[in-house]
């Protein structure tokens, strides 16, 4: 999968350290995924929960954060829309981001 964009988890851990290595964790492991449907998501990152429109959210850093994205399963690509600590996510509308 392609993940657009990078920079955007780069950006993140530079505020939070700890969420640095949990993410490039994530990033390593979903780049070589070729996922065609939420099934396949759901065996790799049993934890992923599913909202509308091919979004999912990925707990990372055992809980500590949220990583919101797009997936365009066609297209073999990863678009982040959200990555923030648990209580920023309990902030916002998880339908609207």
């Amino acid at each position: 999968m392609r993940i657009i964009s990078k920079r955007t988890l780069v950006d993140f851990w530079l505020v939070h350290a700890a969420a640095q290595r949990p993410l490039d964790e994530w990033f390593r492991f979903v780049r070589r995924a070729e996922w065609e449907n939420s099934q396949d998501i759901k065996r790799d990152f049993a934890s992923a929960s599913f909202l509308g429109d091919n979004r999912v959210v990925f707990n990372i850093g055992g809980n500590k954060f949220r990583l919101i994205v797009w997936v365009n399963y066609a297209a073999q690509a990863v678009y982040i829309k959200f990555i923030g600590t648990h209580a920023e996510y309990d902030k916002i509308d998880v339908e609207k981001i």
